[in-house]
């Protein structure tokens, strides 16, 4: 539909009086989706003294936000229960109705074929539809390809509420860019990017972000947000590629990767350090460059670069595979048979987290060769629900012992110690360059 002159008066002058609430801080936020993304950013509102309301499908977490018990480990109860004077956490969406911003901050997968998987933020549309009221500001922060706010939220909120965007609804696009763990970025420290469907959804979304982040970024239109935040992670995923292609390379030639990078990093200028890993992993970067490669196709374009990075980093558990099998052999071990620890279950270092982890893939690809497999991990004791690894669903952490035939180790975790690793005598498959090279029995990945 058309915007209309009236249409825009009207709005705007609705933007007024809604400015003002936001400005003395009496408009209520509902947050969908309680995860790495939404749970941290509803805390945030709360203790800038806004009303939060938390939804969530997954009523565990419902039930530990209740009892002021956080799920995320970096997130401590005593935070939690100071915001619960302003955050309340529910599966109940009729409770809208109440709320004057609703954020959307809904995970978006791949399906198996590597195309975008829409369907959490469709069924969260489809839920919240029917209880909009007019005048409500709706933000999506789900990293998607460019034109999703426009060309599927916006017509599937129109035609479940019945009310029109640009007429009695604003709409806004605003990347998440959490980086979970991280001791110096955060939801409130980290500029957030805006693109607003129209100037009154911009300028109410610069001034609902204002209160918990510290800079808003203004851009043009969600088009410009949707693309920067993939062009974000694919340059990561690019140079991750990269680094990775170049363990192989040098690993043949029996050259350290680690201390090239580290001697092309003393460069001040023109170079940028990225670590070679067991595969890529987190809930972004495995997966957001796929949503411009699907979407290019729309106009005819071959993205290879992206393609070729995402083939490279995809194939980095199978090269992983091969050094363990390397490290058994000279033993006289084989791999059938073999037990095997894995060390670290988390994507990565000191977080709770294992969404996409190379971890589980390396697990399932040892298993499948006949390998017996344990994973040591303090920060995630047991293996919850995956999409993809079902059969791996509640296999828990054990602890490191002199029982295994090699331990491989996949994370980081600053609590994992070279000293205590070597100590149990087991031969060590390091993809994370935790234990120098120069030791004994320990083979680089």
């Amino acid at each position: 539909m058309t915007t209309t002159l009236t249409d825009r008066h009207t709005q705007s002058n609705f933007k007024n009086s809604f400015l003002e609430k936001v400005r003395a801080k009496e408009f209520t936020v509902g947050i969908l989706g309680l995860g790495y993304v939404g749970y941290p950013l509803a805390l945030n509102f709360a203790e800038s003294d806004i009303r939060v309301i938390g939804f969530d499908i997954d009523e565990r977490k419902i039930e530990s936000l209740e009892k002021n018990e956080s799920y995320i480990h970096y997130i401590d109860n005593a935070r939690l229960e100071q915001a619960r004077k302003k955050f309340h956490a529910t599966t109940d969406f009729t409770k809208i109705r109440s709320c004057d911003v609703v954020i959307i901050c809904v995970p978006t997968p791949l399906n198996t074929h590597l195309d975008p998987d829409l369907k959490f933020v469709k069924e969260t549309c489809r839920a919240i539809a029917p209880h909009l009221t007019p005048y409500t500001l709706i933000s999506l922060e789900s990293t998607t390809w460019p034109g999703t706010t426009e060309e599927v939220l916006k017509p599937l909120i129109e035609e479940q509420s019945g009310l029109h965007i640009g007429k009695e609804l604003f709409l806004c696009f605003s990347p998440e860019r959490e980086d979970p763990g991280n001791p110096k970025y955060h939801t409130g420290n980290i500029p957030k990017l805006l693109g607003g469907f129209n100037e009154e959804s911009l300028e109410l979304g610069n001034a609902v972000y204002s209160h918990v982040v510290e800079e808003v970024v203004p851009l043009s239109s969600m088009a410009v947000a949707e693309a920067a935040k993939l062009f974000e992670n694919i340059f990561r995923s690019v140079n991750i590629a990269l680094v990775n292609e170049m363990k192989v390379i040098l690993d043949k030639m029996g050259i350290n990767v680690w201390e090239v990078i580290h001697a092309a990093s003393t460069k001040p200028f023109g170079f940028m350090s990225f670590w070679p890993g067991p595969g890529l992993g987190g809930h972004c970067i495995p997966i957001d460059p796929y949503y411009l490669s699907w979407k290019a196709k729309e106009f005819g374009i071959s993205t290879r670069f992206i393609e070729l990075a995402g083939e490279i980093n995809r194939s980095m558990p199978k090269y992983v595979i091969e050094k363990v099998q390397d490290c058994l052999n000279t033993f006289q071990k084989p791999l059938r048979g073999s037990k095997i620890l894995i060390l670290g279950l988390a994507y990565k270092a000191d977080v709770d987290d294992m969404r996409e982890s190379p971890s589980l893939e390396l697990i399932r690809l040892l298993e499948n060769k006949g390998a017996i497999v344990d994973y040591h991990d303090p920060y995630l004791p047991e293996i919850g629900p995956t999409r993809e690894y079902k059969g791996l669903m509640g296999k828990t952490s054990q602890n490191l012992s002199s029982n295994y035939d090699c331990f491989l180790i996949a994370t980081k975790h600053s609590c994992f110690s070279a000293e205590n690793i070597l100590s149990y005598g087991v031969p060590v498959v390091d993809t994370r360059n935790l234990i120098p090279r120069k030791e004994k029995n320990v083979f680089q990945a």
